[in-house]
């Protein structure tokens, strides 16, 4: 189909500038300069600068199309500034006194001498030297080419075409590295590499380009792979990616018809782009129409490069804002208005548009109306490309062990982006170690995630696709790209040291097939071969020096059993199923940070759907391992009771400890996707608990069952007698609770230390007490309206009454001594011997009414979790302390273990 022009003149096939109506336009703006510059008022110094720019352009613009000739019928030479052309004019001057002064003096003058001759000749090839490199610097400030001389466009034309070789150095330096896409991000979106990011997309190569934001860039370009140069222009930019790609059917196909017919179309889709919006969009439905009245695209069955570029040339409206613009111009249920809500809504032009608007890493569009995510959490950042309900994350772990508090941040993490985007979480098995995996890790991993609050949308298991992975890897022998390696593993780990080739690298595939069938079969033949990539073993990435991708491992599968005798490692496992499971982000910790390219190599090399990876610092804290083989080691000597464990990192430890899951995913996040790891103090991970439980713990008071001492209070009545406080003072909404007083009450004799007659105490939540006695026993009287503010000491208390019950309080300490492990240490060797303590206390009887888990605060002492309801005397009430994250107590009730 060939496009015809329209009575407009504003659709055509290959659309040219209309030359009168940009003379028009040049004789419009050279008027607006006159009258700004004669203004009686200020002069408007930017609105001059603007206007001369644009004269500037346009002047341009139509010697461009007029084959090198200028408005004024003169060849077109890019203007100079004063002071670039007194340079210019300098340099000249120079050129012509050197070789003046090289030709002789002529007349009578003295003959010049044969060694002034030659330094003449020297300043002469100098000063046309500099002459030339000044005019190479006024072309490029201007952003144009050499200034075209008389005669230079007919020399143009006869200068014959030659292919430029590879080798050919670059004809301009370039600032961008390899695959790096630069760009300006404070310009519109349609003049961002809109186009080129959803070519990038569409072949499954945007994994492959680094956007970076310049500031100071007017147009956008990408860095050459070869780093010769770099190619500008959005379009040109597409052409480029497309072809490196290998993106045949996005250029419209291979035979010279149909590239002229796809030329076209971006011909025409650039030419559209120097109207404005209402002309673009009825030309461009008035061209399109008759096409898309009985297809889906303009070329072929397919979106293509045709697409995208007419998209663009619309200033690539791909939000509903932008798509009403249009809308409102079209009309009513036209073919062009049904294609244009189409590609807006293609997932690579969403997702180009994410990328587009968040170069600068600091924002992101809103694609719907009235569809506005949350705003992010303080320390997260923005998912690279992610748009709302097309977001898919996941948590991989072992079952293999407990999850720690490690594992809590990354799967949080996950289930935080997941949730803000409107996607999915996944949380996947690697059950790809039979030697070490478990039923009962399994169950645990899904109960702590549960505990942590996380409810993933899905649970999979890697050993789902053990088939799969095997196809692949049978693939990846038949290429050559695997190979089979019996070496043992400490020749091999020393070959990869030294960048030596195994012997069997160059083996045949069908050799190499043979071997793998053998450790597939679990013989015992089979055992010392392993099947490596063959990557590439002169790299300075050691995990690219030819990885291990399948093993032999004959422990029956706690999922499978005895199917598979061999398995894959994680290295090849997670790459595949990642893409088949359409996760979109992968997030993984920086110690991951050099296999990431062993994972885009795998994507890449299947010909899998690549997946973004994002990469975040791991958590570290003080005193503290994280290691599951050395936590194992506390298990298995009895030095702590469990992996449940107060002292313990794991999600159960801390839970059973007393961590609040709102804080716990508050803190997690705070720490955000930053790459910088840090050993985390587990005070600034307590303070940020206590921020939440105070909000509801629930007061009582409870006092040392043996260092106490007893106060009379003459007028406190015979002990049947109550008063009624608030459980949560800041709160009353928590409800009261009754309070018996009497003559009879306990203080903690640290309290009571220094106390004098006449003194005023408060006893809190209860009053004044004014002391009447203080040797042979305390004594005092209740005072009814007395002055709360006045007292210097406020106490806690508890009558003495045959109800109060028996509490245990247990105190907590790391389990190492040492604040960070160097890599030489031995952990053994900084073992804590004193990490636990017990103390009793009596308590107000209304502590009978907790259950397990609780969180509650005994006034003054601190807050603690109920471990162990009270049942009777025989089993007390038992509560474990929860730090607080201060360094100090909040009174003079010391515990018997440092306050940490």
């Amino acid at each position: 189909f060939t496009p015809t022009m329209s009575s407009e003149g504003n659709a055509v096939a290959t659309p040219t500038v209309d030359l009168e109506e940009l003379k028009t336009r040049i004789s419009a703006l050279a008027e607006s300069i006159v009258l700004l510059k004669s203004s009686s008022g200020e002069v408007d110094k930017d609105a001059i600068a603007t206007a001369v720019n644009a004269l500037l352009d346009a002047k341009r613009t139509f010697a461009k199309n007029n084959g090198g000739v200028g408005v004024d019928g003169k060849p077109w030479e890019e203007p100079m500034t004063k002071s670039q052309k007194k340079k210019a004019d300098k340099a000249k001057k120079a050129a012509e006194a050197a070789a003046a002064a090289a030709g002789g003096g002529g007349g009578g003058g003295d003959a010049i001498k044969p060694n002034e001759a030659n330094a003449s000749k020297k300043a002469a090839k100098k000063a046309e030297k500099n002459a030339k490199k000044a005019a190479i610097k006024v072309t490029a400030k201007e952003g144009g080419s050499a200034a075209a001389t008389k005669g230079a466009p007919a020399a143009a034309a006869k200068k014959p075409t030659t292919a430029i070789p590879s080798n050919r150095p670059a004809m301009t330096k370039s600032k961008l590295r390899p695959n790096q896409i630069s760009f300006n991000p404070n310009v519109s979106l349609s003049n961002r590499p809109v186009v080129a990011l959803t070519t990038a997309i569409l072949t499954n190569s945007i994994i492959d380009y680094e956007l970076i934001s310049d500031h100071m860039r007017s147009g956008c370009a990408l860095g050459l792979p070869s780093g010769n140069g770099e190619v500008s222009g959005d379009l040109a930019m597409a052409r480029f990616i497309a072809k490196q790609e290998g993106g045949v059917s996005f250029l419209g196909g291979t035979s010279d018809e149909e590239s002229a017919m796809m030329d076209q179309w971006v011909d025409y889709a650039s030419a559209l782009s120097k109207f404005g919006l209402a002309r673009r969009a009825l030309a461009t439905q008035r061209t399109l129409d008759s096409i898309l009245v009985a297809g889906t695209y303009v070329i072929g069955h397919s979106l293509t490069l045709a697409d995208v570029a007419l998209f663009a040339s619309l200033g690539f409206p791909s939000s509903d804002e932008s798509l009403a613009e249009i809308a409102a111009i079209l009309p009513s249920g036209c073919p062009t208005l049904r294609w244009l809500g189409m590609i807006s809504d293609h997932p690579a032009v969403r997702e180009a548009t994410q990328l587009a608007m968040g170069v600068a890493k600091n924002d992101e569009v809103q694609l719907e109306n009235g569809a506005s995510m949350d705003p992010l959490l303080s320390g997260m950042s923005y998912l690279e490309g992610a748009t709302s309900g097309c977001v898919t994350t996941r948590f991989p772990p072992e079952p293999s062990g407990y999850l720690h508090v490690g594992h809590a941040k990354a799967v949080l993490l996950n289930d935080y982006y997941a949730r803000r985007y409107k996607g999915r979480l996944v949380v996947r098995f690697d059950d790809t170690n039979p030697s070490k995996e478990k039923d009962e890790y399994q169950t645990s991993i899904v109960e702590d995630l549960g505990k942590i609050g996380v409810k993933p949308d899905v649970i999979t298991f890697t050993s789902d696709y053990f088939e799969t992975i095997k196809n692949y890897a049978l693939w990846m022998i038949e290429n050559g790209l695997a190979y089979m390696d019996d070496t043992p593993q400490e020749q091999m780990q020393k070959e990869r040291m030294d960048r030596q080739n195994s012997k069997h690298r160059d083996q045949l595939p069908t050799e190499a097939l043979e071997y793998f069938t053998l450790m597939c079969s679990g013989k015992e033949d089979g055992k010392p071969w392993c099947l490596r990539a063959k990557l590439d073993m002169q790299s300075d990435n050691g995990t690219l020096r030819d990885p291990v991708l399948y093993r032999q491992n004959t422990t029956p599968h706690h999922r499978s059993g005895t199917k598979y005798k061999a398995y894959p490692t994680y290295d090849l496992a997670c790459p595949i199923v990642d893409s088949i499971e359409g996760v979109t982000h992968a997030l993984r910790t920086t110690e991951y940070d050099d296999r990431n390219a062993q994972f885009q190599w795998v994507q890449k090399t299947l010909g899998l759907r690549r997946v973004r990876i994002q990469t975040f610092a791991r958590m570290n804290f003080m005193y503290t391992v994280m290691s599951k083989r050395k936590l194992a080691w506390f298990v298995e000597t009895g030095r702590v009771t469990g992996w449940d464990d107060p002292r313990f990192p794991t999600v159960r430890g801390v839970s059973r400890r007393g961590i609040d899951i709102d804080a716990l995913k508050r803190f997690m996040c705070s720490q955000g996707a930053s790459r910088r790891i840090v050993n985390m103090e587990w005070s600034k991970f307590w303070a940020e608990n206590k921020k939440e439980i105070d909000k509801r713990a629930k007061r009582f008071m409870a006092i040392d069952k043996d260092d106490h001492v007893a106060l009379t209070v003459t007028n406190g009545g015979e002990g049947m007698e109550f008063l009624s406080t608030d459980y949560l003072p800041k709160d009353p909404s928590f409800g009261k609770r009754l309070v018996r007083i009497g003559k009879k009450v306990l203080l903690e004799k640290v309290d009571t230390e220094g106390m004098e007659v006449g003194e005023n105490i408060v006893l809190i939540r209860w009053g004044v007490i004014n002391l009447t006695k203080v040797e042979g026993g305390l004594e005092g009287f209740f005072v009814p309206d007395g002055d709360v503010k006045a007292a210097k000491r406020k106490i806690s208390w508890l009558a003495d009454v045959p109800e109060n019950i028996p509490v245990i309080l247990t105190e907590f300490d790391n389990l190492l001594s040492k604040e960070k492990l160097e890599e030489d240490d031995k952990f053994e060797d900084f073992i804590n011997p004193d990490t636990q303590a017990e103390s009793e206390v009596i308590g107000d009887v209304g502590l009978k009414t907790l259950k397990e888990h609780d969180i509650i605060q005994l006034e003054r002492r601190g807050f603690y979790r109920v471990d162990r309801p009270y049942v009777n005397e025989g089993k007390k009430l038992m509560l474990f302390m929860i730090p607080d994250g201060k360094k100090k107590a909040m009174s003079g009730l010391v515990g018997k273990i440092a306050h940490r």
